[in-house]
């Protein structure tokens, strides 16, 4: 296993929830998502990790998490999947599906 793989598995693995956009350099719709998932970012603040993942660059990645199209993504927690979605998300539905798959912390 790649160091790089084993960091993405860690990431992915800890207690807080990481949102992983699974994308392409070459994808136009990809490109669309960067400041999408800067806002969301914002809203969420330190609740959600968010992190990018380039298909071509990571594909062992890519391959386990059986993404098929870009961008793609998939929210962690605990090494679980809790939501996965194909193609590009409103940055308030984003922030709306965060919330319905994790619990307020006090």
């Amino acid at each position: 296993m790649s160091t790089q793989a084993k960091t993405f598995n860690e990431l992915i693995s800890g207690d807080q929830p990481v949102l992983v956009d699974f994308f392409a350099t070459w994808c136009g719709p990809c490109q669309m998502m960067q400041p999408i998932l800067q806002d969301t970012a914002k809203q969420v603040g330190d609740k959600v990790k968010i992190i990018k993942v380039d298909v071509d660059k990571n594909q062992l990645a890519a391959s386990n998490f059986q993404v098929r199209g870009v961008p793609t993504l998939i929210l962690f927690q605990k090494g679980k999947v809790l939501w996965r979605q194909s193609g590009v998300e409103p940055a308030h539905q984003l922030v709306n599906i965060i919330n319905q798959n994790i619990p307020q912390t006090v």
